[in-house]
């Protein structure tokens, strides 16, 4: 069968083996080489040797500390070969992880840094930026409106616009993720890789497809926003509505860039995607599992591997990259409480009884015999929906999956008991 590979090899890209080997070196001591790890869980769960790339473990906090550290360290060469002073200071627009990538690595050269972050950004990662001395402004409600600002600022300011995916040393400093991987797992078959913008797709992608073309890689986008789904196979890309919205915000791009979009087509095999539920039930398997957490964006590759969306044949060694792990405090519980109930782990259910001494402690002990959890309980009475002389019990129940959540069902049925749950 012939590969993309081999479809697309006349095309000719301004990145090679040698210069993603160069960038390796020059962002040496800048980024932190992460640990490959094996999970024993999730290869049981998949059905083959899978292995967690922890880029959620990075200086900054994801993957995006090497496109940026890569372009910040070319800027500052391209101006002593040329006898010039260097930039005044570097701007750039992002969701988050670029953003403190480009301040890390700005900080670290000792220039100036302005972000430009949406609406709504997370707070963990504004706060970030500011701590290593990036002036934060929040402008557009996306980030096609943020980057627009960006370069408008850029102009004005002489400061230089770095963009977060479509720019080819950006791509090639995300490419040394794909060295480390054959590295440090050399017979790996599969990778399996977020997709945003395409810049650590493409870049992982070219790294590994130029040392073994035989390694299959997989891109995962969310379902919301998904340009890239489909363009493998036609070269065309999927419209996104301008209302779409996931939480994993990092990779909420509807505007595919040029320059990932060449290397995807020539060098990437498929594009798949997940929801939000298979994310968020990602997210609390890699805390419990690996006890690191990972933000929506950085999941997105573990929900497709939990949820079989990439077919595996025997004997296969999968890479599956965490790209990031910075996800705001505050929700980082309801993201777990959702997971759960996604799983078929948590569920709060009402049930009208008689409000008789007694009735309250005969359900706790129905829940506490089934082998469950009850987290809180609530009493209703007096609303008009109960009856006089009865009461509505709310329990919200800590369960092992969704049989034990049926047995639950069945079991005050049994009694004449009609739980109503409301989580569905």
């Amino acid at each position: 069968m012939t590969t993309q590979l081999e479809k697309n090899s006349n095309e000719q890209l301004p990145i090679s083996l040698k210069s993603i080997r160069e960038a390796e070196r020059r962002i040496h001591g800048v980024i932190t080489r992460t640990s490959l790890v094996h999970s024993p869980f999730f290869s049981g769960e998949c059905g083959a040797e899978v292995y967690l790339k922890l880029e959620n473990l990075q200086q900054t906090g994801s993957f995006k500390i090497r496109g940026a550290s890569n372009k910040i360290a070319r800027l500052l060469e391209a101006a002593r070969q040329a006898g010039q002073e260097p930039p005044r200071g570097v701007i750039a627009a992002s969701a988050g992880n670029h953003a403190q990538g480009v301040a890390y690595a700005a900080a670290y050269n000792h220039l100036a840094a302005t972000v430009v972050m949406p609406q709504g950004a997370s707070l963990t990662k504004i706060k970030s930026c500011q701590e290593m001395g990036a002036t934060v402004i929040q402008h557009g409600t996306g980030l096609e409106e943020a980057a627009t600002y960006a370069r408008h600022l850029a102009a004005e300011s002489g400061f230089v616009f770095l963009h977060p995916y479509d720019d080819w040393d950006v791509i090639t400093g995300q490419a040394t993720l794909g060295l480390e991987l054959l590295e440090d797992l050399p017979g790996l078959t599969t990778a399996v890789i977020p997709l945003g913008g395409g810049g650590l797709l493409g870049g992982t992608a070219m790294a590994l497809k130029l040392q073994n073309p035989k390694v299959r890689v997989i891109g995962i986008q969310t379902e919301a926003v998904s340009p890239y789904l489909g363009y493998i196979q036609t070269g065309n890309y999927t419209k996104i509505q301008p209302n779409a919205t996931t939480f994993a915000d990092g990779i909420k791009v509807k505007l595919p860039g040029t320059a990932n979009s060449a290397i995807i087509r020539q060098y990437v095999d498929d594009v798949v995607t997940v929801d939000d539920n298979q994310i968020s039930e990602a997210i609390v398997a890699l805390l419990e599992r690996t006890r690191t957490i990972g933000e929506g964006a950085g999941t997105v590759a573990l929900a497709a591997m939990i949820h079989k969306k990439v077919p595996l044949g025997p004997n296969e060694k999968v890479a599956v990259v965490i790209s990031g792990g910075n996800i705001d405090s505050t929700l980082v519980g309801r993201i777990i409480d959702f997971g759960l109930v996604s799983s078929g782990r948590y569920v709060s259910v009402a049930v009208t009884v008689p409000d008789t001494p007694g009735t309250l402690v005969h359900l706790l002990t129905t829940v506490a015999e089934l082998g469950m959890n009850v987290r809180q309980v609530e009493h209703r009475r007096g609303e008009l929906h109960i009856p006089v002389g009865k009461t509505e019990i709310i329990l919200q129940i800590e369960t092992k999956d969704w049989d034990q959540q049926a047995e639950l069902f069945r079991r005050f049925a049994d009694e004449g008991l009609f739980l109503r749950n409301l989580l569905a």
